[in-house]
């Protein structure tokens, strides 16, 4: 089974058909499951309210939410030694680490090339 975490950047550039919008949508259909952090629908939602966009967004419906048990102190302070993140794009790695075993084991998708140079440096692939 393949698996990947996904950044609400990947979904934005979905929703709004910005370039590349259709390789990055065939990218996420190689992928047997797709797992976000809790914080992904809220992002996507208020940026479709503030464009003013109605649509249904079905790509909620492949993402699996990851709600952690408890505090990702841990997580948090490692995203952090690896570079300085804004809090949502922290906590979309900091869910990402607690998922994973390994960051080297799950690709983590985004389009924030901050976000994905802090991945990168965690170890986690595009």
């Amino acid at each position: 089974m393949t698996v990947a975490f996904v950044d609400t950047s990947c979904l934005v550039a979905i929703a709004f058909s910005e370039p590349g919008a259709a390789e990055l949508a065939a990218r996420l259909r190689e992928f047997d499951l797709l797992v976000g952090s809790n914080l992904l629908e809220a992002e996507l939602r208020a940026v479709l309210a503030r464009e003013e966009v109605s649509t249904d967004i079905e790509l909620l419906e492949r993402i699996t939410w990851l709600i952690p048990d408890r505090p990702l102190s841990r997580e948090i302070t490692t995203v952090l030694g690896a570079g300085y993140l804004r809090g949502a794009d922290l906590w979309h790695l900091a869910c990402a680490l607690f998922l994973s075993g390994s960051p080297r084991e799950l690709p983590f998708l985004t389009l924030d090339e901050r976000q994905g140079a802090v991945a990168h440096k965690l170890g986690f692939p595009a």
